[in-house]
């Protein structure tokens, strides 16, 4: 080989690993193969064992060690964790199965056909028992991450790898790796529970806090990653792998960073252009082709695949039929739990450095580990195509039956176009995140974000804040992938200009900021919603949030009776179920027990997976209860009317008196629903155009009491 190989130089050593990022996906997609094999096949091709290019440094061992556990954080932060808490006993059934079929089969092999030492054939059993989420951002990529069959399979993934390991540890303990006295279990057991109790209590704390008081975009990532290499780090301190560590990490990250955020967004478009190509270059580097030729090699290779491989498939088709699944669903379950990486390559590093009790040899020798490794390969070819087939598959079947559902549930009759008017930079962000989370993320239509100046002397300075509030409104919206479009508009009264705005865009509804202050002599409306809301007869939501709605814990909705029978019911219900799923949070509906049952039906159909609760609140004023009982860390979420309209009653009409004596909470959304009424610019002399919640009677009572103080 040339004398200047391998590269040397860090900087062209790093170009080359980006020209492998860049190039091996076109390549493989022109050849209709995953690209995950591309970035396998390509560090066989400069590895040691191939041309030499590139030595497998510490550079490949950080980012390839940070890569891996990226891959399993990632499972664990897009999971959904309604669906594992419905899917448990589902979970543990095929976590047990992939398990031990493989195990029991894989050793069997071992013994008989491969004559190892049966504690050299527990350690390859392990190995084969155990599977790495390798082709996991094939799912992702289909936005399958919340899919029951993904969510089965990753949990059985972590309870098999956490099985393997726990057996790995129990083989280093008997040949006196881990100690041998008889505390060494209880020890073990006690170290897993007080880490997990300790994760639990100190990840979430820590996430609110940081959460609530920065939202520097960077800093945000920078935590995240903390909390998860911490996390590994731990469970690395209590004698598991890290993996553990960073698939807990990521299941309590997973309900304070929404899958449609601008920070979940930053994650996996670091992990998936950096941190994970750079591990799957790294398991390439490690196998050795050359050694196929050898018949002990290549026989290992043969028995550990096809062994371990139809261990997982029986695995996967067991728990296929025994929970009457799909047979699509089926492939999936084996795609994804039939290949091995990193984890199997430690254990089998943790057989090379242990001796047998008799002294023989080590524990695993070179012919094994080779064979392992190339097993990797092989499993991995495997499992990214059936994964990729698979889920081309799934998406089409989705789309089929989505196409031939009934016309009321098809999303391609929802007029959905959101239009946000935005005015102060401390709102903007929290009206932008709410907008991205409410969407319809089937249709993608975008979203519309309008800065309304008055048109006086000051318009052109008005015009350059709002011009640079939109650019930042713009980022916000392109982090999360989210299409925008924006205009600064001049008008001689605000409210008008949001009510043309609207009508030119051919809006469906509202989202507009609720002021935040603390002055009770303050109008509860703010400057122009009030005219906003009496004269659109749209949807209309009014937002404040103190907090990151990705600390909220819970949405409580007070629904008024004969709500069911207004024209948008459907439209803020669909809304609030989208918000409910994207936080990962529980949502409480207050309403009469008929209009509960609308809503149980409607939630059990379209969002079987969201947290919804019920509660019966036979009367409106049943709202001054709630309130005062809702949380800091909760919001309060009302379903109001306009006058005139069929919910509406006149105890509506006190509603910001209300929430003014009972509700201290600074979490508050008002949504005024879609109503039958004529057309906002209908203006006639018998029609009132707007009125005031605040009667002159009331002002003169507040300014009659500002005196005496």
């Amino acid at each position: 080989m040339y004398s200047y190989l391998p590269i040397s130089s860090p900087t062209i050593a790093f170009f080359v690993v980006l020209l492998i990022i860049l190039v091996a996906p076109i390549v493989m997609s022109k050849l209709r193969i995953p690209h995950i094999i591309g970035m396998v096949l390509a560090g066989i091709f400069i590895g040691k064992y191939g041309f030499n290019i590139l030595e497998r440094d510490s550079s490949f061992e950080l980012f390839g060690r940070v890569g891996l556990l990226y891959i399993i954080f990632l499972a664990g932060l897009e999971m959904d964790l309604e669906g594992l808490r419905k899917n448990l006993r589902k979970v543990g059934v095929f976590g047990l199965l992939t398990f031990l079929v493989p195990f029991i089969i894989t050793y069997l092999a071992g013994v008989t056909l491969l004559h190892y030492h049966p504690l050299s054939a527990l350690l390859l059993s392990c190995i084969m028992a155990s599977n790495t989420l390798i082709a996991y951002p094939i799912v992702a990529r289909y936005g399958l991450q919340k899919h029951n069959v993904t969510t089965l399979s990753v949990g059985a993934s972590m309870l098999s790898l956490f099985a393997a390991l726990v057996v790995v540890t129990a083989i280093a303990g008997a040949i006196g790796q881990s100690g041998d006295e008889w505390y060494f279990w209880p020890l073990f057991v006690v170290k897993i529970a007080l880490y997990c109790a300790a994760m639990f209590y100190i990840i979430p704390h820590l996430t609110r806090w940081f959460l609530r008081r920065y939202s520097d975009a960077v800093m945000q990532y920078i935590f995240v990653l903390s909390m998860m290499f911490m996390s590994a780090a731990f469970c690395e301190l209590i004698g598991l792998e890290g993996v553990l560590g960073a698939f807990l990490s990521g299941l309590i990250l997973n309900r304070f960073i929404p899958i449609m955020s601008p920070l979940m967004n930053r994650i996996e478009f670091i992990g998936n252009a950096l941190f994970i190509p750079y591990f799957l270059i790294g398991v390439g580097m490690l196998i050795n082709v050359g050694l196929l030729h050898n018949a002990n090699v290549l026989l290992i290779v043969l028995v550990i695949v096809v062994v371990g491989t139809l261990g997982k498939a029986l695995a996967a088709y067991i728990s296929c039929i025994t929970f009457r699944m799909s047979w699509l669903e089926g492939h999936m379950m084996f795609g994804l739990t039939s290949a091995h990486a990193a984890g199997g390559i430690a254990m089998a590093m943790i057989g090379v450095r242990s001796m047998l009790p008799d002294g023989s040899g080590p524990l695993a020798d070179d012919v094994m580990l080779n064979g392992v490794v190339t097993m990797i390969l092989v499993t991995c070819i495997i499992s990214t195509i059936t994964t990729e087939n698979t889920a081309k598959s799934l998406v089409l079947k989705k789309e089929r039956i989505r196409m031939e559902s009934d016309s009321e549930d098809d999303d391609t009759f929802d007029d959905e176009k959101i239009l946000i008017p935005v005015k102060y930079p401390e709102t903007c962000d929290t009206l932008m995140h709410l907008a991205i989370m409410m969407r319809n993320q089937q249709l993608n239509r975008g979203l519309i974000a309008l800065n309304v100046v008055y048109d006086d002397n000051d318009a052109e300075t008005n015009q350059r804040r709002g011009q640079q509030l939109l650019e930042h409104v713009t980022q916000t919206a392109n982090a999360a992938d989210v299409r925008i479009q924006t205009q600064v508009r001049l008008a001689t009264n605000i409210a008008n200009g949001i009510r043309h705005a609207f009508m030119e865009y051919d809006c469906s509804e509202i989202i507009l900021g609720l002021h935040i202050h603390n002055n009770s002599d303050r109008i509860f409306w703010g400057e122009f919603a009030q005219s906003v809301f009496n004269n659109l007869s749209r949807q209309i939501i009014i937002a404040r949030c103190a907090q990151p709605f990705e600390t909220l814990r819970a949405i409580q909705v007070v629904v008024p009776s004969r709500a069911e029978y207004e024209p948008g019911f459907y439209r803020w219900l669909e809304r609030l179920s989208r918000l409910a799923k994207a936080l990962e949070c529980r949502i409480v509906f207050h309403a009469t027990a008929a209009t509960t049952e609308l809503i149980r039906q409607y939630v059990e159909h379209r969002h079987s997976n969201v947290r919804a609760e019920y509660v019966e609140m036979p009367k409106w004023v049943g709202l001054i209860d709630v309130a005062e009982q809702t949380p800091e860390d909760n919001i309060l979420v009302i379903i109001t009317a306009r006058q005139g309209t069929v919910s509406y009653k006149a105890a509506i009409d006190r509603l910001p008196e209300e929430l003014t004596a009972h509700y201290h909470g600074q979490n508050l959304m008002i949504i005024f629903p879609d109503q039958y009424g004529p057309a906002p610019e209908t203006l006639t002399f018998t029609s009132i155009q707007h009125r005031e919640q605040i009667s002159a009677y009331e002002t003169l009572r507040r300014w009659l009491l500002r005196l005496r103080r």
